[in-house]
Parts: C-alpha cells; structure tokens; sequence
C-alpha cells in the first residue's frame, strides 16, 4: 500500500521539497533538513522516477541558497537575528548553544562552514554568524558551496546504495531468516547496554 502511494508521488514534488526543507533549515529556521534527504534518496532507490543525482542536486541547491540567504540576514540584523531566534526558538537558540556554535567559529574560520553542513546546530546557524562575525562573502560562499556539494552528495549517494543493498539482500531472504537476524541484533542490543549500565 506505502509503496503504490510513493509511487504516485511526482519526481518534481520530491525535489521541490528537499530542496525547500533544506534551504529554509540553512536559513535558520530549524526544519529536519538531512531526514527529508534521507528519506527523498531511500525513495529513489525505490522509485525509478525519482532520480538520486537530482535530489543531491536539490539539496545541495537548497544548502547554498538557505546559507546565502542566512548569511544575508545576519549581515543586515547582525545579533538581532539571534535574539529573535532564541524567542521563537528557544531550544534551538539557546545563549549557551549560540555561544558554543561562535566559539567553534572563531577558533575554525572558514572550515567551520564547510564542516559544519554536517553537524545540525552549525548547519542551522552558519550563514548569520558567519556574517556576524565579519567573514567575507566570497569565503563564506566557497566554503558553503563546498560542504553543501560534498553533505548533499555523500549523504543522498551513502543512503541510496544503503538501500539498494538492503532491498536486494531482503529479497533473498525469507521472512524466518529476517525475524532471526533482528531478534539476534535485539539481543546484542541489550547485552551490550547491559554491560555498559553495570560498569
């Protein structure tokens, strides 16, 4: 049933989305940017319309655009953008997380944008405290550019060859087995936390 609904879903609209939800997510605002991609680039190796590059090619759009768009906020608000985040956002823009996203700033330049694409607080807050803490725009951008190519790309690649692997090894699998491999996996689970909790 999920999988006749997917595949009425237009390629179009999966890219649209990824690439909104990530812009505006790079932008500021704290939107579920890198689940949205895992799960357009899952949807691809199930979807023949849906093709992987163009998702990577979204997110990665949607990464440099959101970023641009946060750095310019920052360079026009400069802290003010801070102060109205941590209202409406107060989880997500605390003055200690804020303090520590700057700190990683000033101590890492430009490869603080560049990694941070990876990590959800500096992905949320590159653009504006790039921009509030004077980095210049061409900097910023090749550094943005860069990490949004290489997260977008290496995420929606890693994601979709993950489940084209699992759906062909599924197959050959019957459901006995499969029942056996999770009830196993379970098992590990909780006697690995065990020993951890006794230590």
């Amino acid at each position: 049933m999920l999988t006749e609904w997917l595949h009425t879903v237009p390629p179009l609209l999966v890219y649209l989305v990824v690439g909104l939800v990530v812009g505006l997510e790079s932008t500021g605002i704290p939107l579920p940017g890198e689940v949205v991609l895992v799960a357009a680039a899952l949807m691809a190796s199930h979807h023949d319309g849906v093709s992987p590059l163009l998702v990577g090619v979204a997110a990665a759009a949607g990464a440099i655009v959101g970023d641009s768009a946060g750095y310019a906020l920052g360079k026009r608000f400069g802290p003010r953008v801070f102060e109205w985040a941590g209202e409406k956002f107060p989880r997500h823009f605390s003055e200690d997380r804020i303090g520590r996203a700057r700190a990683v700033f000033e101590r890492f330049g430009a490869g603080a944008v560049f990694f941070g694409r990876f990590v959800a607080l500096l992905r949320i807050l590159s653009g504006p405290l790039a921009a509030t803490m004077g980095m210049h725009y061409g900097k910023f951008l090749l550094a943005n550019a860069a990490g949004g190519i290489v997260w977008a790309g290496g995420t929606t690649a890693a994601v979709y060859f993950a489940g084209e692997a699992a759906e062909h090894y599924l197959a050959e699998f019957s459901w006995v087995a499969l029942l056996v491999v999770l009830v196993v996996v379970i098992a590990l689970g909780v006697r690995a936390r065990l020993r951890r909790s006794r230590r």
